[in-house]
């Protein structure tokens, strides 16, 4: 991404109004979940374009500098729900969500004005490549620390979710399926929640028919197991103690 439409974005991002009146989302597709014909990873369009190409992680993380400003630049999102954490998901689930969203198969009137920015396939290939590098944070936000919560969540978890998240959260970077270790509790609930009821039409449809029976109380729960996972060898390295900590041990010996 060149610096002049790096500065144009930015300067866009601090007037959302503008943003919306200057690039306006496509005119949502009918097609979706339940659609005839609908193929939930098609591998067609911008996708498999971007998909096919070698994504360059140095020019990922130039054009990850617009990301940042909403995902942060260490990629942890936001633990209040309103953006995801990106860092260490898989590059094919990047480039599809975007892809999706540049298509109008994924409705986020939010994220698409950015999604745009991005010049072509080989831009996305790049910042999705990028983002696949970033460590997750061990800190994120985390749901309820019941106990009956989370033995029902587990549950939930082990019968139905782990054939395509993992026992770990880890997805499956060939079929699609996002990493869901790390990723912040009321995200998780808030696309849960609208895959279930339909808002989200670019869902999988095998997730929507196990999600579709879940109560209020049932989605709480698994959400509330989910954002407890963690994939070994993904994690940030852990921060060094600080000096005031250092003297307290000392003190204590």
């Amino acid at each position: 991404m060149n610096k002049s439409l790096l500065a144009a974005v930015l300067s866009l991002a601090l007037a959302p109004a503008v943003v919306f009146a200057a690039t306006p989302a496509p005119e949502l597709h009918k097609e979706g979940i339940g659609a005839k014909g609908y193929v939930w990873n098609e591998q067609a369009g911008e996708k498999i374009e971007a998909l096919k190409l070698k994504g360059d992680v140095k020019r990922g993380k130039e054009a990850y500098e617009v990301c940042g400003a909403c995902h942060l630049p260490s990629g942890s999102g936001r633990p209040d729900g309103t953006f995801p954490q990106l860092a260490g998901q898989h590059s094919t689930v990047i480039i599809k969500q975007i892809a999706d969203i540049r298509g109008g198969l994924r409705d986020n009137p939010t994220m698409y004005p950015f999604a745009v920015t991005l010049s072509d396939a080989q831009e996305l290939a790049d910042v999705a490549t990028y983002i696949q590098t970033l460590c997750i944070p061990r800190e994120h936000g985390m749901g309820s620390k019941d106990p009956a919560t989370l033995k029902q969540g587990e549950e939930l978890y082990k019968k139905e979710c782990t054939t395509c998240h993992g026992v770990n959260g880890e997805g499956d970077k060939a079929k699609f399926y996002p990493v869901l270790a790390g990723q912040h509790y009321k995200y998780m609930l808030r696309q849960v929640t609208e895959i279930r009821d339909g808002k989200r039409r670019n869902a999988n449809p095998d997730m929507v028919k196990i999600v579709k029976k879940y109560s209020d109380r049932d989605l709480d729960a698994v959400v509330t197991y989910m954002s407890t996972l963690t994939m070994p060898g993904t994690l940030c390295a852990e921060k060094p103690a600080g000096k005031k900590e250092h003297k307290e041990e000392k003190r204590k010996h």
